[in-house]
């Protein structure tokens, strides 16, 4: 099988290319079971059965991947289904995207799962999100034997990397980088009122973060209140009901959101209110949601400070000096990582040979036995019947070793020899001749 990869994150594609492409919670089901069947619609030679194709998607604020098991190599088939479903040009999606195939799938599996490729290079959350893709491929159906293999050695590479190296040191997250923003504007937070929308885990570290710093205010508005209501107790904070955000938008100083919306919850006329109503008092807003929570034409509003994902990296790539030896050791670990899996992949396809050669094996030994039985039989001597047996089974052993070496095209005679000799030949202690190069092979 081929391991492949296609995929966009916040290197290679721009923030509205990555809106575009990506999957919500809810949806990420339903189109793993259509591009299963996609895929098996398109494969041509290859024979008909379960297991042929194996699929599981990423998507998170800052990346878009899909990771593929497949007979033949599906890297076309993946970006024409990518574009297609999430209505965008092939070529655009050529251009801002990633395609990978065997090791480089592994590699870039095991470097994304160790925090190698994130924005925030060490954040431990992107494990946590590769985790449910992975939980997710697997109730519906679409994991498989050999991207779950891999998977489960993607997780034990990572956790090798965080327990082993420095990795996760002196990192930024975007939560701690949210507040640096905020601080640039509002010298003391203490006396400023903080809106989160959402109720997810990224609410919940910035939640954390700012709450570090005591402000007057804060409150948390969700689409099911009972769910803001149970993080907003976590933090003494108020809950709101998310259909209230537009009426009290102008009361916050500050405004985080992290939602699963794919249409925007703030749009420019609700912001044009809050700027009248907070007579040109500056607000800072945040939006970490791919789709984004805010509409992008607010940021060009007098007082208003927005900022989204793309906006955070300056502040999330500081000390990258002080990291450089932990991602080198962490490398380090993962290519060692990415041969032991490809062995494994070898030594998995030589299986169905192995399985062949032991099948031919007890015919061969059931016939021979059925003929000696037969002249033991007759009264035939248990002496002669052995030693036919043994002489009909070495034959058979040898013979296609013999007219490999008899027919072979000169050219390629010796080759051939040499693997005779390695695959019959035992070396003997001592020995200088070519059978005694196997033990260096």
């Amino acid at each position: 099988m081929l391991l492949a990869a296609v995929g966009v994150n916040h290197q290679t594609a721009p923030l509205d290319v990555r809106e575009r492409l990506a999957f919500s919670a809810e949806g990420l089901k339903d189109a793993l079971r259509t591009l299963r069947d996609t895929l098996l619609a398109h494969r041509t030679g290859v024979p008909g059965g379960e297991g042929a194709v194996e699929a599981a998607i990423l998507s998170t604020c800052n990346r878009t991947e899909i990771y593929c098991a497949a007979d033949n190599d599906p890297r076309e088939a993946l970006v024409h289904w990518l574009a297609e479903s999430r209505a965008l040009s092939e070529g655009d999606l050529y251009e801002h995207s990633y395609r990978l195939v065997q090791d480089g799938t592994v590699r870039h599996a095991f470097r994304v799962a160790s925090g190698l490729d994130s924005m925030v290079l060490g954040e431990p959350q992107i494990l946590g999100q590769m985790k449910d893709a992975v939980r997710a491929a697997s109730d519906t159906g679409t994991l498989g034997s050999t991207l779950g293999q891999m998977f489960q050695r993607t997780f034990a590479v990572a956790k090798e990397v965080r327990s082993t190296t420095e990795i996760g040191a002196h990192s930024v997250s975007m939560a701690a980088a949210s507040v640096k923003l905020a601080e640039t504007v509002f010298e003391n937070l203490a006396d400023c009122r903080i809106l989160f929308i959402g109720a997810g885990e990224m609410i919940e570290l910035v939640a954390t973060h700012f709450s570090s710093r005591r402000p007057r205010h804060m409150a948390i508005a969700n689409r099911t209140l009972e769910r803001g209501a149970r993080l907003a107790q976590q933090f003494g904070a108020e809950a709101m009901r998310l259909a209230d955000v537009p009426q009290r938008l102008a009361e916050f100083d500050v405004v985080v959101t992290s939602t699963a919306s794919t249409l925007p919850l703030i749009g420019l006329g609700a912001a044009e209110r809050m700027v009248k109503q907070r007579r040109h008092k500056p607000v800072v807003m945040v939006d970490l949601a791919v789709p984004r929570d805010i509409e992008a034409e607010v940021a060009k509003l007098p007082d208003v400070y927005l900022y989204s994902v793309d906006d955070l990296t300056q502040l999330v790539r500081t000390n990258t000096e002080k990291r450089q030896a932990a991602v080198e050791q962490a490398e380090a670990i993962i290519e060692t990582r990415v041969q032991g899996f490809l062995q494994w992949m070898d030594n998995r396809e030589q299986v169905p040979l192995i399985l062949q050669l032991q099948e031919q094996s007890r015919q061969w030994q059931g016939a021979e036995l059925e003929r000696a039985r037969k002249l033991l039989a007759r009264g035939e001597s248990p002496d002669l019947v052995m030693d036919m047996l043994a002489r009909n089974l070495s034959q058979k052993f040898l013979h296609n070793a013999f007219a490999a070496m008899h027919h072979t095209d000169p050219a390629h005679r010796e080759q051939v020899t040499r693997a005779v000799q390695r695959l019959f030949l035992t070396p003997h202690r001592g020995s200088t001749g070519c059978g005694g190069d196997s033990n260096n092979s």
